[in-house]
């Protein structure tokens, strides 16, 4: 299930963010990027309509994925 970012509080986000930055240890290339810079760039995509947000029901966790693989269930 989508879940629309807008519903959620600042605080949760950002936690949501965190922890899925932290788990996946993306890498930025060559220049370090802050934290802060990172949750940034992931709260951008998430206004592009880029990435979103997704509960699993089986797993009772919330994963942050490419839209594109749900097509025409993005959220408005």
């Amino acid at each position: 299930m989508i879940i629309p970012y807008q519903s959620l509080t600042a605080e949760t986000l950002n936690n949501i963010i965190e922890a899925f930055i932290l788990r996946e240890g993306t890498d930025y290339g060559e220049y370090d990027v802050s934290l802060d810079d990172k949750i940034t760039q992931i709260k951008q995509q998430l206004e592009q309509k880029k990435i979103v947000l997704v509960f699993s029901e089986l797993h009772q966790t919330v994963n942050i994925l490419p839209a594109e693989q749900f097509n025409n269930q993005v959220l408005e």
